[in-house]
């Protein structure tokens, strides 16, 4: 797919590229969208207007990930391990979607507070 979104979150910003996944359309399809981030260990989530079949949903997943959790229709940005982690892995609550990755250091995140407003916006 290809397409690359910005994520605001706070004072931070970060790009990330969009997969070739039905997740991934349906998400880009949607944009922009506004939400309130919440945090689980390394990792910020938000409620966002899309419904997503499971699509390869994966257990563990990687530093960068973008995933979509269905139970919650959650955005989720993975930069570390969440209190379900065993060791070094990052682990979901439950298999999300992996619809993309950030670009860069995704690790910046970690400044993002419960509360703060995160946008995310299509890159022309």
């Amino acid at each position: 797919m290809g397409k690359r979104i910005r994520i605001t979150a706070g004072s931070i910003s970060v790009e990330a590229e969009l997969n070739d996944t039905e997740t991934a359309r349906k998400i880009w399809d949607a944009l922009p969208i506004t939400g309130v981030a919440n945090r689980w260990g390394d990792e910020i989530y938000f409620r966002i207007p899309v419904r997503c079949e499971e699509e390869n949903p994966r257990e563990v997943v990687d530093v960068g990930d973008l995933g979509y959790w269905r139970p919650g229709s959650a955005f989720c940005i993975f930069f570390g391990p969440t209190p379900a982690s065993r060791g070094n892995e990052i682990r979901p609550a439950s298999p999300v979607n992996v619809f993309g990755k950030v670009i860069g250091d995704a690790t910046v995140l970690r400044d993002v507070k419960d509360g703060d407003e995160v946008k995310i916006e299509p890159i022309a």
